[in-house]
């Protein structure tokens, strides 16, 4: 609520001095844009004095990566599997019975662009706006979009956007995106807060250019443990239990707390700049850039008093656990774009940190445990790019010089547009680091979870080789291999006996892999219509080769849309109406453990094998799109058989609505 004074003093400072239409951004031979669906041209209209007034398709958004799309307002399947929670496709996702929860894995992408450790409680993160995660906007006008979705009992989610030029080279945005779900299970209440600010200016010579950004982030979890009979209460589908609030669980005072603040800058100045006569591209640039990124982290877990749960633990009550990061990245460039040679960029990074706890801890056996790791990584790297007709060959690589915590990272792609129809591409990735910090030391009030493998524990070594195809006539495809060595880990000690009555938490301990782990991913997608009626399909399939089941996947996944689409109203009106049917075949489905904000690996119990089935209709006016679906509407004739991680059923039936809307002044 902080944040909201600053969105109202922006607004009002917004609408005092008013705007005057921007000039269409100038085209670049560099630039990257990507187009994924037909723009929405409904604003191409003229003005009172005939002059053309812009269209959707000239409100641009602009990536870290600098790829360039632009405001979609058209209504797809697709949109469809984006109006959610995180807003991305969750294909590879189960989430837990409330909005704000984890989300269980059905599949994985060991490749990252971050060439360092994280802090962890990865289960807390898919809500969480990283670096990458931000975005720039380039805008003729003033430009707002609201998304609205009901949730889970109580609560409602909102994400409003605004973005706007307050120069003709100064672009603004500022947007805030609320949350709270209550839950039909107890203690499962949600809560999130992810505002967010950026900017990006341009001089008029287009020598000089800026990006900033702000981001305050807290994600807030009442933690239940699960469901502490689940066979008597929910697998037997007893109606006295129907009332989900009924329901034992096994945790009724706990919490979890991701808090994370950032502050982003980057500039880049162009010594060199050559256009080509008569045109606006440019020939050939030779740029000194500087990027600074300031980020502090906060993991907590709190309970009012120690449970058996977890264990024994150092006090009776009040426990308080808290892990911090502290990063500073300084990143030093040079970047020489030509038109014949392409844009390469070399560059000099400087990461320091300070993860760190507030207290020192002997165990009983005499063995000490640090409370910080800190230190600064120096590396060198490289990214490359460049466009030779239909081929296009990009890349980054880095290599640490100085520091314990990274090795080395290389990622490249070559591909070809053979034509509009069809485009292959392969990737090669590789890298070298240590795992997040959470594996390498840990304190916490319960006596189990205090550790200490920072010297130890050796780095993780991914290797992945990725092969894609994308034919307008036969669809999506994508077949990757990655071989992992020294795989990190959380499970359940394997030399502790557990009793009948007795949790697995309380020996939940980090591992590494000593064999090498080989997982191979296999996925199509490819859309069939016929008049107004369309079938979308994606299908996966997964193998793991592994010595110790510590990569466990399901199988085969699919995920099946049956729609109808028609223009009705006399085209006032664009409707889609149909099913989703999504499915994948039984796993040992890894289990949630709250204080830590992570999943291990189980191997007693096989679960899914249940179908997800939805009805859904959206429709479309103007800019509006609107939503409606019947979530899981099977479970009100199938057995109560459908859990998201053992102990953590999936969600009942339910009637959920929301809209997507956009605003242009």
């Amino acid at each position: 609520m902080r944040y909201l004074f600053l969105v109202i003093f922006i607004l009002i400072v917004h609408l005092g001095r008013g705007q005057q239409q921007g000039p269409k951004p100038k085209p670049s031979e560099s630039d990257s844009i990507a187009v994924t669906e037909k723009p929405d041209k409904e604003l191409g209209k003229l003005g009172e004095n005939g002059e053309e007034l812009p269209i959707v398709s000239d409100y641009k958004i602009i990536s870290f990566a600098r790829d360039t799309t632009f405001v979609d307002t058209t209504l797809t399947i697709n949109k469809d599997y984006l109006y959610n929670y995180i807003r991305k496709d969750n294909y590879e996702l189960l989430p837990f019975a409330n909005m704000g929860q984890p989300y269980n894995k059905l599949g994985y992408d060991f490749e990252t662009t971050m060439f360092y450790p994280k802090l962890g409680a990865t289960a807390k993160h898919y809500n969480y706006f990283e670096m990458e995660d931000i975005n720039y906007y380039h805008v003729p006008t003033p430009m707002t979009e609201a998304m609205f979705k009901t949730v889970f009992e109580e609560g409602q989610l909102l994400d409003v956007l605004l973005t706007f030029n307050i120069s003709e080279r100064l672009n603004y945005m500022i947007a805030y995106k609320g949350f709270r779900s209550y839950g039909k299970y107890n203690y499962s209440e949600a809560i999130s807060g992810n505002f967010r600010t950026s900017a990006s200016y341009r001089s008029k010579n287009n020598r000089y250019s800026l990006r900033i950004h702000i981001a305050a982030q807290d994600i807030d979890t009442e933690e239940n443990g699960g469901l502490s009979e689940t066979e008597t209460q929910f697998a037997s589908g007893d109606d006295d239990f129907n009332t989900r609030t009924s329901l034992d669980v096994n945790l009724t005072d706990a919490e979890n707390t991701l808090i994370g603040k950032r502050y982003f800058i980057e500039n880049q100045y162009k010594l060199i700049r050559k256009e080509q006569d008569s045109s606006a591209f440019e020939k050939t640039t030779l740029a000194l850039g500087h990027l600074f990124n300031y980020e502090t982290k906060n993991y907590k877990f709190n309970q009012d008093d120690q449970d058996d749960y977890f264990g024994d633990a150092f006090l009776d009550s009040d426990i308080a656990d808290r892990a911090n990061l502290k990063t500073m990245y300084n990143q030093l460039s040079a970047e020489l774009y030509d038109k014949t040679l392409g844009r390469l960029k070399g560059n000099l990074n400087i990461y320091s940190y300070n993860y760190f706890f507030n207290s020192l801890l002997t165990t009983s056996d005499g063995t000490q445990i640090d409370h910080q790791l800190k230190g600064t990584e120096v590396s060198i790297g490289a990214d490359y790019k460049k466009k030779i007709g239909g081929f296009i060959l990009k890349g980054n690589m880095s290599y640490n010089i100085s520091g314990d915590l990274t090795g080395s990272l290389l990622n490249a792609t070559a591909g070809y547009k053979l034509n509009d129809d069809l485009e292959f591409s392969a990737t090669l990735f590789s890298s070298s680091k240590m795992p997040d910090f959470n594996y390498l030391l840990y304190q916490s009030d319960y006596s189990n979870y205090n550790w200490q493998h920072s010297d130890d524990f050796e780095k993780v070594n991914t290797n992945s080789l990725q092969f894609d195809v994308d034919s307008k006539l036969f669809g999506e495809a994508s077949v990757k291999f990655t071989s992992l060595d020294n795989y990190t880990y959380f499970a359940v000690d394997p030399d502790q006996t557990i009793a009948e009555d007795e949790s697995e938490n309380q020996y939940v301990q980090p591992y590494q892999e000593s064999d090498a782990v080989s997982y191979l991913k296999v996925k199509f997608k490819k859309a069939i219509t016929y008049k107004n009626f369309t079938l979308d399909n994606t299908l996966m399939y997964q193998s793991v080769s592994q010595t110790n089941s510590v990569l466990n996947v399901p199988q085969f996944t699919t995920r099946n849309s049956l729609f109808y689409s028609k223009e009705i109203f006399k085209k006032a009106m664009y409707i889609q109406t149909g099913f989703t049917f999504k499915y994948f075949t039984s796993y040992n489905m890894n289990s949630y453990n709250p204080l830590l904000g992570e999943f291990y690996i189980q191997t007693d119990e096989d679960l899914g094998g249940f179908p997800l089935m939805d009805f859904f209709i959206n429709a479309k006016v103007k800019q509006t799109r609107i939503f409606l679906k019947a979530e899981h509407f099977n479970s009100m004739f199938s057995a109560p058989n459908y859990y998201s991680a053992p102990d953590y059923p999936y969600r009942d039936f339910i009637v959920r609505f929301g809209v997507v809307w956009n605003f242009f002044s």
